[in-house]
């Protein structure tokens, strides 16, 4: 494993991601998650799910679950040659496609411009949403306590994302565009969906993997 050839294909990726809106309709989101049997083990059993929600509504209209073997260490800034094989299949496997996915992880806030939600993105041309709960690179202030407010994110000159407050007084998450999607639409696109303080595409297919590995 030669990280100089990883940090190749992320910097190759991130010249390919668009960030514009490039969508000719948002009617479906769809949220993706991944969770480990042992995430400190390499080897180790995986498990990637999938929700879709009609954006109107937040109904949950479709969801899947696929298990495998994750042999790629974890390694930080790297965490899509861990988790990504799995997750295409997923998408590969799905019967319902959505028009964005948001992913657990990042966009195009990342050393490389290339997190896991950019690298989902350009792999599937598919537009895509990074939805974090830490912060990896950047300087942001922290936003006022109501629903909403927003800072934008500075890393090497270029604003990556935003802080965003989902719920009043909460602690905020971490928006980057990952795909052929602005960070404004993404902004609005994740307070559009969030209930509680994760969005309900990320949050349902975090919830649907914790059902999993309980039954598992």
């Amino acid at each position: 494993m030669d990280l100089k050839e990883l940090e190749k294909i992320q910097l190759d990726c991130s010249k390919r991601v668009i960030l514009e809106d490039r969508f000719e309709k948002l009617e479906l989101v769809g949220g993706m998650d991944l969770t480990f049997e042992d995430i400190k083990k390499t080897p180790t059993r995986a498990w990637a799910s999938l929700v879709v929600l009609e954006l109107k509504s937040l109904r949950p209209i479709y969801q899947k679950v696929v298990e495998g073997v994750v042999d790629f260490p974890y390694i930080p800034t790297f965490l899509a040659f861990r988790e990504m094989p799995l997750m295409l299949e997923l998408y590969k496997e799905a019967k319902v496609k959505a028009d964005i996915y948001f992913i657990d992880g990042q966009g195009i806030a990342h050393p490389r411009g290339c997190g896991i939600a950019s690298h989902f993105g350009v792999e599937t041309n598919t537009p895509t949403v990074g939805v974090a709960k830490t912060i990896l690179v950047g300087k942001a202030q922290e936003p006022p306590p109501k629903r909403g407010s927003f800072s934008p994110i500075h890393y090497r000159g270029k604003v990556v994302g935003a802080v965003l407050r989902t719920k009043d007084n909460a602690a905020p998450i971490y928006v980057s565009p990952g795909h052929m999607i602005s960070l404004n639409t993404a902004l609005e696109l994740v307070l559009k969906t969030s209930l509680h303080r994760i969005p309900e595409p990320t949050r349902l297919a975090h919830n649907l993997l914790q059902k999993v590995r309980k039954l598992g």
